[in-house]
């Protein structure tokens, strides 16, 4: 059985070919990555087709895989250590002296040496705070885009999932939010507006998220793929 990459409609797919294969098959495997399987000799249009018939299934196979899932490895409050932040990573460096526990400056995160031994709360709550005050600016840009109104924007450890709606129209997302690329933070963020008009993951609800994100099956992928990187902190 071969294999290569193809790309349908943004959804990029490994393809495996086999001479005893009579049916073309996709799964999503446990990191995200899609796996298209086909006959040997299956023309192209046909498997394009087929993801295309498939594409809403595939939609809400990612959804099951964004999931945040368990850390491969904690990060350690030393200096050196990379943390993320809006996609990028920062060295942390220890110091003897500053005004606040915390703070990113200079290229640098830079924490004092004497809070190191609870250098996790202090970034998680660097995290929460920027995620509050960076947050609402893009909810309210999308919802602009979606003709949609929230009732705000909470900021708090919301377990395994990124972000929810909640009673009253308000939205909740994962301080770890702000950890992602901000491309990737908008799909977040419009996948959760989306759900004021539409509450399910049915087709009406990925149309109306391709109206606002049109590369949201990108990213959705992105995210399925590489959630599990920003579990360390």
């Amino acid at each position: 059985m071969n294999g290569s990459t193809i790309t349908v409609d943004d959804l990029r797919f490994e393809l495996r070919h086999s001479t005893r294969r009579k049916t073309v098959q996709i799964t999503v495997d446990r990191g995200g990555e899609l796996v298209l399987y086909a006959p040997e000799g299956c023309p192209a249009a046909a498997i394009d087709d087929f993801v295309r018939e498939k594409r809403f299934w595939i939609f809400t196979k990612l959804a099951e895989k964004e999931a945040l899932r368990p850390p491969a490895v904690t990060k350690q409050y030393v200096s050196g250590e990379g943390f993320p932040y809006l996609g990028r990573s920062y060295r942390l460096q220890l110091v003897d002296e500053q005004d606040v526990p915390l703070k990113l400056e200079h290229g640098r995160f830079r924490m004092r040496r004497s809070d190191a031994a609870d250098g996790r709360s202090h970034m998680i709550r660097w995290y929460t705070e920027h995620a509050r005050r960076w947050l609402p600016g893009r909810v309210e840009r999308l919802e602009t885009r979606l003709g949609v109104q929230s009732a705000g924007v909470t900021v708090q450890d919301l377990g395994y999932r990124w972000g929810s709606c909640g009673k009253g129209n308000r939205l909740y997302f994962h301080w770890r939010t702000i950890l992602l690329p901000s491309r990737i933070v908008e799909y977040i963020v419009a996948h959760e507006l989306v759900h004021l008009r539409e509450p399910h993951h049915t087709p009406a609800f990925w149309t109306h998220l391709a109206r606002a994100v049109p590369d949201f099956a990108t990213k959705k992928q992105w995210l399925a793929e590489n959630a599990g990187e920003v579990m360390g902190v």
